[in-house]
């Protein structure tokens, strides 16, 4: 592939419903698209970077700022062979792992519709179905939060998965348990707790919960196996999660018996690769987390999870649970019994509706090989 140009864009999309979390609630996604222009094909990367450096050190801004000055720079007029092949190129550039996901993930696409092959058969995947859970945020009440619970697990959705923080916990899992006795339910804390609170954690055994995902700290792995051995329920990692190395040092220490895989957060798919393959030597099962992605980021977690590793339920759901209207054709859908069927047309296997992303547009900056930009 000869890298002719790279454009960014931000668009913004509405949520149909507000998104809480123990570190904020969300409305509207200002999301960062990028679409590398090759000689033979195009492909489009969503940024899963949030408007806030608040899940981790990236924003919207940072990654525009990172691709923009350094990381389109390393590729713009080169040729690669394979997508992976950027991954030297940006080493010198430390962390903006969502920044660098973001251009991978668009040669991945551009690579596979050259190739004409479906995205998720190059990437190794084995399932043509992938089992879908629901990320299910802090509501205004534990009533609302019943409710659409109920929507979810009527629309067959295979696994629950609640926030949760100091205060909305242990009152809500007994709630959703009085009520569901059997469904597979999970929790995420996104890093709400301290090792401190051990005692109050170990009460979450009573509810038979799948994981509860990353209680500590967001750069911690040694204080979760402390925890891990302390508890029943399974911890699963997920910010503490950076790169193959962790996920061996979390295996190795005990942290963990589950390791969720966003490729955003590990800085593209070549390492998504190589943390499915350290997890599945080691028999930790994996998933795939959401990051409230468009259909684009969507339709790239779909082909991440038919990778034979990826055994859980992950967070992969309708686009319609989103967005009134997707940017991709068709719109992600679920199964009423909870699975995504998974496209075998080349290349993310969904059409990018580029009319409507050119409406959702607020800002558009195009960079070309030999420009004088560079």
């Amino acid at each position: 592939m000869n890298i002719e140009a790279i454009t960014l864009r931000e668009i913004r999309m509405p949520l149909v419903h507000f998104f809480e979390t123990s570190f904020g609630r969300t409305t509207e996604r200002r999301i960062l698209l990028v679409t590398v222009h090759t000689d033979g094909a195009e492909g489009w990367g969503e940024c899963v970077a949030g408007e806030g450096p608040f899940y981790n050190e990236e924003s919207t801004e940072t990654a525009w700022y990172a691709i923009s000055e350094f990381l389109a720079p390393a590729i713009l007029g080169h040729r690669l062979e394979r997508p992976s092949d950027c991954v030297p190129r940006f080493a010198r550039v430390r962390e903006h792992r969502m920044a660098k996901a973001t251009l991978e993930a668009a040669l991945w696409h551009a690579f596979a519709v050259e190739k004409g092959q479906p995205l998720w058969r190059l990437l190794g995947g084995t399932r043509t179905r992938i089992e879908c859970g629901v990320s299910i945020g802090i509501q205004d009440s534990v009533e609302q939060l019943l409710d659409k619970i109920a929507v979810e697990v009527a629309a067959g959705y295979r696994r629950i998965k609640v926030k949760v923080k100091p205060g909305w916990d242990l009152n809500v899992l007994e709630r959703i348990r009085s009520r569901w006795p059997d469904i597979l339910l999970s929790c995420d804390a996104n890093s709400a707790y301290t090792l401190d609170q051990a005692e109050h954690l170990r009460k979450f055994d009573q509810f038979r919960l799948l994981m509860i995902e990353q209680p500590l700290w967001n750069d911690d792995i040694f204080y979760h196996a402390r925890l891990q051995a302390q508890l029943q329920t399974s911890l699963c990692l997920d910010e503490s999660i950076h790169h193959a190395r962790d996920a061996a040092t979390a295996a190795d220490l005990g942290a963990c018996r589950i390791i969720n895989i966003k490729q955003g957060r590990v800085g593209g798919l070549t390492e998504a690769l190589r943390i499915h393959d350290v997890c599945r030597e080691r028999r930790l099962p994996n998933w795939c987390g959401g990051m409230l992605e468009s259909g684009v980021g969507r339709a790239l977690n779909i082909a991440l999870s038919t990778l034979e590793n990826f055994r859980l339920p992950g967070d992969v759901s309708a686009s319609k649970r989103y967005w009134m209207e997707d940017i991709v054709d068709p719109a992600v859908e679920v199964t009423p019994d909870g699975q995504i069927l998974v496209p075998d047309s080349p290349g993310l296997g969904y059409k990018v509706r580029s009319d409507l992303i050119e409406k959702l547009t607020v800002r558009k900056e195009t960079f070309k090989a030999g420009s004088t930009n560079y």
